[in-house]
């Protein structure tokens, strides 16, 4: 049986979000990380497991940031096909895999021992739910925790590990909204499961940190600064942005990008497009490779190809039509996208 992934009610809810535009966003500031890889090389390998701090030096921890060239891959869930199925489509569709390949699990009864329908030279992008913060600032799901740790370490592959995402809306559980509205509970959450998958070794995993490109409500207190765990704590920074209310790519993203794109690689986590009217939806694919090949920190891209979301009627696909198809291909198979 397929998991329900996402709930649909999110990206609802992110539509009235886009209508509000965006405001001013207070940036958090930082230095520049020192050795920044050059292009088409990785930074040295830093032992992450004795020395958690040194994740603020080591781009991408796990899954090294190549300047030049973003990773590119997808979440795939198309109706009438198995996984199997829809990355077969895809490499025919565009003529190579997916770097990527983005999966969602829930939070509880769900421990996975391996995914043996993702390549094995592709990299598995896990984004994990999470759950009311306190349970596990108190300790309580620890054991939970350390499963889940054991488990992705003895994958003995390099994981991206998204939890607990966009925690500056109002939709998830993990959000601010609905934990007393403090940041700050999220941070001691988040660096309390990176200090345990630490522990039980799973120094393959590499953290994703990834708000949505707005906040709901956005009002100071849940600004996605605020949620920051720190440059010790985070391998990549990601960001979610869809044109729902035709925004475009620089809009969506350019706000994390100057907030942390000289401290970590950028990962847009999670996008696509919809259709607003004939020729838009490969408008906006064309936009988003150009900003794309503009902005050397985006070291990952992530396409969220679904036409089977829950709770709503979008068409996220990229093959919606026959132009869009040609503008996907033409920027997946760019030396940029080469990662």
């Amino acid at each position: 049986m397929e998991l329900e992934q996402v709930e649909g009610r999110g990206l609802a809810r992110r539509r009235v979000l886009g209508l509000l535009g965006l405001t001013a966003v207070a940036l958090a500031t930082g230095q520049a990380a020192a050795g920044a890889s050059t292009a088409g090389r990785a930074p040295a390998t830093l032992d992450l497991a004795s020395n958690p701090a040194s994740a603020a030096a080591r781009w991408g921890g796990a899954v090294p940031f190549r300047r030049g060239r973003a990773m590119f891959g997808s979440y795939l869930s198309l109706h009438g096909r198995t996984l199997t199925q829809s990355l077969a489509l895809r490499r025919r569709q565009l003529g190579r895999d997916q770097r990527i390949v983005h999966l969602y699990y829930p939070w509880s009864d769900y421990f996975p021992a391996a995914h043996p329908e993702v390549p094995a030279d592709a990299v598995l992008m896990i984004s994990w739910k999470g759950t009311k913060l306190s349970k596990i600032t108190s300790g309580a799901r620890d054991h939970h925790i350390a499963k889940m740790a054991r488990l992705m370490a003895d994958m003995k592959r390099p994981i991206l590990l998204r939890w607990g995402w966009e925690m500056n809306g109002n939709w998830f559980s993990w959000d601010g909204v609905h934990n007393g509205k403090k940041p700050s509970a999220y941070i001691k959450a988040w660096r309390r499961m990176h200090r345990i998958f630490r522990q039980q070794g799973a120094t393959n995993v590499a953290w994703v940190w990834a708000p949505n490109w707005n906040s709901g409500p956005d009002v100071s207190w849940n600004k996605f600064h605020h949620y920051y765990p720190g440059d010790a704590y985070v391998d990549w920074v990601g960001v979610s942005g869809y044109n729902f209310s035709k925004e475009s790519p620089k809009r969506l993203f350019s706000p994390i990008v100057k907030a942390y794109g000289k401290r970590k690689p950028i990962m847009l986590a999670e996008t696509a497009a919809i259709g607003h009217g004939s020729h838009t939806k490969a408008r906006w694919i064309r936009k988003l490779s150009k900003y794309v090949s503009a902005t050397p920190s985006i070291g990952a891209v992530v396409w969220f190809d679904t036409d089977t979301q829950r709770g709503t009627r979008r068409n996220f696909r990229p093959d919606t039509d026959a132009e869009a198809l040609a503008a996907y291909r033409a920027m997946v198979r760019k030396p940029r996208f080469s990662g």
